[in-house]
């Protein structure tokens, strides 16, 4: 699984990968996202062919401006695209009781050349259940 990370240059957006993410930690994908944004920067060095152009499945995150809600574009060659919005203090019901959650919102963009909606659905479904229970991830 080669993870596109979305990074906005001057010249436009591009989407590099993390390669080959199966198989790292948290914090390795963590710190070679952050590579892959420096290199993009040109602070560093260049990202690779591979990098530009074997991605599977794209992240994109506009919540660090503020936005709830939007809807990424599937860059090709990659099967998707999840759009994250910003994590913001809302009124929920929980356990029968109005009260105030932190509620992030997002989107998912599927290629139905590659897979059907059903199976966005069960992989946006499983972030979601990650994201609500945390420790799953560190074991």
């Amino acid at each position: 699984m080669n993870i596109g990370v979305a990074i906005a240059l001057e010249e436009g957006l591009i989407v590099p990968a993390v390669m080959r993410a199966q198989n790292m930690s948290l914090v390795e994908i963590s710190r070679a996202a952050r590579d892959l944004g420096k290199r993009a920067r040109g602070d560093g060095g260049t990202l690779t062919q591979d990098e530009l152009t074997l991605g599977t499945f794209g992240t994109s995150n506009l919540g660090m401006f503020g936005t709830d809600v939007f809807a990424a574009i599937i860059v090709p060659p990659q099967a998707g695209i999840i759009a994250v919005g910003a994590v913001k203090p809302t009124p929920a019901v929980h356990n029968d009781e109005i009260a105030i959650r932190q509620v992030m919102h997002a989107t998912i963009s599927a290629d139905h050349r590659v897979g059907d909606g059903a199976e966005a659905a069960v992989f946006l479904r499983e972030v979601q259940r990650n994201l609500e229970n945390p420790t799953r991830l560190i074991v």
